[in-house]
């Protein structure tokens, strides 16, 4: 089998926590990678960036990331993109034909993707199946006050993606639902694939780990220390968790807090400097301290240095650094929207709290903070949770999708027509 993997805006590549690159990229590199390793060939068509790149990086067997040229390598927001779908598609479709490629399946990932999926299922005659990751309808229900409507336009090319698609995967019954409440999905083929985390690279850590953590980071071993990991965006309530902490410090200035603040900006022109100068106004700046997004193997260490991961987002559809953060043994503290309640076990691996008022999110943190034989209760618990998610699982899981469809093959404009 041959999968076309279509990730325009982002490339499974690029650096979680920086620009565009978040939890997707996580994603679509394990899955690629595990359905690689189960023999599928797979192809991840993305959007160039840097002219360094090389136009194929073969990542390792049966695992390719082809980069196409579509418009300027720099300078385009991600709101942009939808300029460049017809530049992206035809540069997939020359690839394809001059390397003499032909595909049983397209797996399209996020909005822009599914609309050059959709474009592509029609032309090759293979099915499409649709990750979307994010859905506008539900990110303007759940968005903060300070961040930006998504457009209309996106919501209406999701719903032509979702009346088209072969099937939607999605990661948990709570998007499933989304997708039918607000997208009209009743009848279509819903796929539910929980995401993994690498727990072979996500690893409890010993006393010794984690005191060489610290000390690479800076941070006492007696501290209290609260990690948020994620690009720095309103919708991630990066603001929250900086409002909770200064609360904290007024109510208890004796304890020995840290927050470690890891990620980049969000977006093409996205700066930080917003979250810096509010740690600031808030008298937080002593105990807040950003770091740079890191990679994998170095983002372990920060999940072990924690006493806890605060995961304040206004919606995930899953939420992998909950699941990566337990992974290491460290309990999460996280808001109860999207599919975080399905990430976290409330009460056995972290919290759950609702809504983000910063003095809920104080409270609650404190609290946990302050009661170590609790704290470290939930990150034992934490590790074994974390361990009935795996990539491979999700990659068995998507195989389970992707056979019977591709047996099926796609119906022809008129069995279409008749059937809707």
């Amino acid at each position: 089998m041959r999968v076309a993997i279509i990730s325009m805006h982002t490339s499974p590549l690029e650096q979680p926590g920086t620009g565009d690159a978040g939890g997707m990229n996580v994603y679509v590199h394990a899955t690629a990678r595990e359905l690689a390793r189960k023999g599928v060939q797979v192809d991840v068509y993305t959007r160039a960036t840097r002219p360094s790149q090389g136009e194929v990086v073969h990542v390792e067997d049966n695992y390719a990331v082809v980069n196409v040229v579509a418009g300027p390598y720099e300078g385009l927001a991600k709101e942009e993109l939808s300029t460049q779908l017809a530049a992206f598609t035809g540069g997939v479709l020359a690839h394809a034909r001059c390397e003499g490629l032909s595909y049983d399946l397209i797996h399209s990932h996020y909005w822009l993707s599914g609309q050059v999926g959709w474009l592509l299922r029609d032309l090759w005659g293979v099915p499409q199946v649709h990750t979307a990751h994010t859905l506008a309808a539900v990110k303007n229900l759940s968005r903060s006050a300070g961040d930006t409507a998504e457009s209309e336009a996106r919501r209406i090319c999701e719903q032509q993606i979702v009346d088209n698609a072969d099937c939607l995967v999605v990661n948990t019954e709570e998007e499933a639902r989304d997708l039918m409440s607000h997208y009209d999905a009743q009848g279509r083929d819903i796929a539910v694939v929980s995401p993994g985390a690498d727990t072979e690279l996500y690893t409890p850590g010993t006393d010794r780990n984690t005191e060489r953590a610290r000390r690479e980071l800076g941070v006492p071993m007696q501290a209290k220390v609260v990690a948020f990991v994620g690009r720095l965006q309103e919708f991630k309530g990066p603001q929250v968790l900086i409002r909770a902490a200064a609360e904290m410090v007024a109510e208890r200035p004796d304890r020995p807090l840290r927050v470690l603040v890891c990620g980049g900006a969000s977006g093409a022109r996205a700066t930080t400097e917003q979250y810096h100068r509010l740690a600031e106004e808030l008298g937080a700046a002593g105990v807040v301290r950003f770091l740079d997004p890191r990679p994998p193997e170095e983002l372990v260490g920060i999940y072990r240095a924690a006493d806890v991961v605060a995961v304040p987002s206004y919606n995930e559809s899953f939420g992998l650094v909950a699941l990566e953060a337990q992974a290491s043994g460290t309990p999460v503290v996280a808001a109860r929207v999207g599919g975080l309640p399905y990430a976290v076990a409330d009460g056995e691996t972290g919290l759950l709290v609702d809504g983000h008022d910063p003095a809920d999110w104080a409270r609650t943190l404190g609290e946990l903070l302050d009661d170590d034989e609790r704290r470290i209760r939930m990150g034992e618990a934490a590790v074994g949770h974390a361990a009935e998610f795996s990539w491979a699982a999700s990659a068995a899981a998507l195989l389970d999708v992707y056979r019977p469809l591709v047996n099926r093959g796609v119906p022809d404009c008129q069995e279409r027509n008749a059937a809707g």
